[in-house]
């Protein structure tokens, strides 16, 4: 059996008040209602240290993410390969592309992504927490895997009509009653539970739960919403174990069938969401597995860009005082990708098989059905899939979804093209 230790990490990373979130386009800090947090465990004893770590922000793309996988990476004495670094995608959270700010600063433009000695010192902050993490390892013997059902948060955001188009796009909030009258649509519901155990204490719970996690955004009050309040209250629970939850690949699942956007909502799928967590736990207690073979792998992906993104067009539009914030902020965003696309640079999808669960890490905002092809492909295992690593890509939709038109293809920064190839990269991995 492996000499397995495992160190768990825990900074606050909430934003300044003044600071951007969102990217900009929304109001920024005005004041805080719950604090953002960045966590995540180092295991240890399986070759080089292994780090998986959630944000509570909106995503961190291309360049940014880059540099604060090497700065963890440094701190656990490990390769950048062996670090899977996931936004939460919480929207009262800042959003950051180094290369897309860059331009911004030098046009001038005012709200930036974000504050860049801000989030310098809080990379600093981070792993400065792996790195004292590390004199604290504790052995691990078993690991624990639980799944349960939630009920009434997740649901499909695109709902299409007899035509093959869009007829009612639902948002985290969705006023319409005839938008939450839908079914519910493609998703997944099912909330899966990791546990790290030293016999029967737990020293970690890693949480994967496939939705859009906000009830209300854009008052400038930052926010974990309902899946960080859901986890704090397992912090409550067990305050000598350290929760971390990971969102699935849910480019196109919001709460909106169920959430109207009034703030007692929060509360409520917050309940629901600490329920599953609770269930997913409970489940995966007779089910202690003494922690055998771990193996970590990696697949190299590079997209191709949306075939009508041209870098010159975009960086004019940043440029432009006449444009609007959203527009200039986020085709700086773009302009970042398509600056990160030119130097050839892969994104890194990473697998970790650990006992009788594998834990699939992908890119920005994956649709749900990559996620459950994938499950698919593996029935003999749980798999539990966080995206919004590296959020470059922005939306990665499906083939069919560019011809049926509404938001989130029209933001996508990938080929129309992408889907197949992208399918394939994902099974490639879960076979190796």
């Amino acid at each position: 059996m492996l000499a397995l230790h495992l160190a768990t990490f825990r900074i606050n990373a909430t934003p300044p008040l003044g600071h951007s979130l969102c990217g900009g386009w929304i109001k920024p800090v005005v004041g805080v209602d719950d604090p953002l947090s960045l966590r995540g465990v180092v295991l240890l004893g399986a070759d080089k240290p292994i780090v998986l770590a959630a944000l509570d922000w909106t995503g961190v793309m291309d360049e940014s993410h880059r540099l604060w996988v090497e700065a963890l990476a440094d701190a656990a004495h490990t390769t950048p390969d062996r670090v899977a670094l996931h936004c939460v995608h919480q929207h009262n959270a800042p959003f950051i592309d180094r290369e897309g700010n860059a331009l911004l600063k030098r046009a001038g433009v005012e709200p930036l992504l974000y504050d860049e000695a801000f989030v310098d010192d809080l990379v600093a902050r981070s792993a400065a927490a792996v790195r004292e993490s590390l004199t604290s390892a504790q052995p691990i013997s078993h690991v624990r895997v639980g799944r349960a059902e939630v009920k009434q948060v997740a649901s499909s955001r695109r709902v299409i009509g007899p035509d093959g188009k869009i007829k009612f796009s639902r948002t985290s909030a969705t006023k319409d009653p005839d938008a939450r009258a839908a079914p519910e649509g493609t998703i997944d519901p099912v909330l899966k539970s990791v546990g790290f155990f030293q016999n029967d204490r737990p020293l970690a719970r890693l949480y994967y739960y496939t939705t859009h996690p906000m009830s209300y955004y854009g008052d400038g009050r930052v926010s974990s919403d309902f899946v960080g309040l859901a986890r704090s209250r397992r912090d409550m629970d067990e305050p000598d174990t350290l929760h971390v939850y990971f969102t699935g690949s849910a480019g196109n699942v919001t709460a909106g069938k169920y959430n109207d956007g009034a703030k007692a909502n929060r509360a409520v799928l917050a309940d629901r969401i600490h329920e599953g967590m609770r269930a997913a736990d409970a489940d995966a207690q007779p089910r202690a597995v003494a922690i055998g073979t771990v193996a970590w792998s990696t697949k190299p992906f590079r997209f191709e860009p949306r075939e009508d993104l041209d870098l010159e067009r975009l960086k004019a539009i940043v440029a432009s005082p006449k444009e609007t914030v959203v527009n200039r902020n986020r085709n700086a965003m773009t302009c970042g990708w398509l600056i990160r696309l030119a130097t050839k640079r892969p994104i890194l999808l990473s697998k970790l098989e650990l006992g009788p669960a594998t834990l699939l890490h992908l890119p920005a905002e994956t649709f749900v059905e990559y996620q459950l092809e994938a499950q698919k492909s593996r029935p003999g295992t749980v798999l539990a899939t966080a995206a919004y690593g590296d959020g470059g890509p922005w939306y990665i939709p499906l083939r069919r979804s560019f011809a049926e038109g509404g938001y989130e293809p029209s933001v996508a920064l990938v080929s129309r093209e992408t889907e197949t190839v992208y399918q394939k990269a994902i099974e490639d991995l879960l076979r190796t």
